[in-house]
């Protein structure tokens, strides 16, 4: 009994591993890249030499892909960030080294 009951926890545990250990994380396609500018007040977001709004509701992503509040954006990061309709930021997405690489390669800026 305790042989099944050991062997059904090393199972779930190499499953809940699998699970959390993503290669890469997929972007937007119609991303546009950057890199954050200094910290500006709720709702504006500096991304290059633009002031962007952020639209209500949207996601800061850092690179093991846990949402952000506005006032952890760090200075200075590269960044893919997506624009609705009206022209407000929606998502950002931090960039990581193998992010950088992948959107290089594929010749986006």
């Amino acid at each position: 009994m305790r042989k099944c009951l050991l062997l059904l926890v090393l199972c779930f545990v190499a499953q809940t591993a699998a699970v959390h250990s993503q290669p890469f994380r997929f972007l937007p396609a119609a991303g546009e890249r950057g890199r954050t500018g200094e910290s500006l007040p709720l709702p504006v977001v500096k991304i290059g030499r633009r002031v962007l709004e952020l639209a209500p509701g949207a996601l800061i992503f850092d690179q093991n892909n846990r949402t952000l509040v506005h006032a952890q954006l760090p200075v200075n990061a590269e960044v893919l960030y997506t624009r609705d309709q009206a022209g407000q930021v929606q998502r950002v997405y931090i960039l990581t080294e193998e992010e950088k690489a992948r959107l290089a390669a594929a010749g986006k800026r």
